[in-house]
């Protein structure tokens, strides 16, 4: 199993288990907020998830990072706008982001070779 599909099938099997949880209102609203915040609205949703990319980097949170690069990927972003994402979310965040720049570079790559 490769990276990518590591990823995805944990994140799946673990939103459902926490989607089952008893009592889970709190988060179900979160996951609703998140979804909505996404949606096309003054920003189209390319944007958004561009933004969202570079606030990931910044935090460091590499499965957020991997989350948004996917959606960049299937969204028709381009690798040179990656690069442009990748250097303004280093400038923001500092070289602290570069590991998880490297990490990035690294998913980008296995998503664009699905193409051939």
């Amino acid at each position: 199993m490769n990276k990518i599909e590591s990823f995805n099938a944990y994140r799946t099997l673990m939103n459902e288990k926490m989607m089952a949880a008893p009592n889970n209102k709190i988060m179900k609203r979160i996951y609703s907020l998140d979804t909505l915040t996404y949606e096309a609205g003054e920003l189209d949703t390319k944007t958004k998830e561009m933004l969202g990319l570079v606030a990931s980097m910044v935090l460091k949170c590499d499965d957020c990072i991997y989350y948004h690069l996917q959606k960049c990927y299937e969204l028709g972003v381009s690798t040179a706008q990656i690069m442009e994402i990748f250097g303004v979310a280093n400038l923001v965040g500092g070289t602290i982001v570069i590991p998880h720049t490297r990490r990035a570079l690294e998913f980008w790559e296995e998503l664009s070779a699905q193409k051939s």
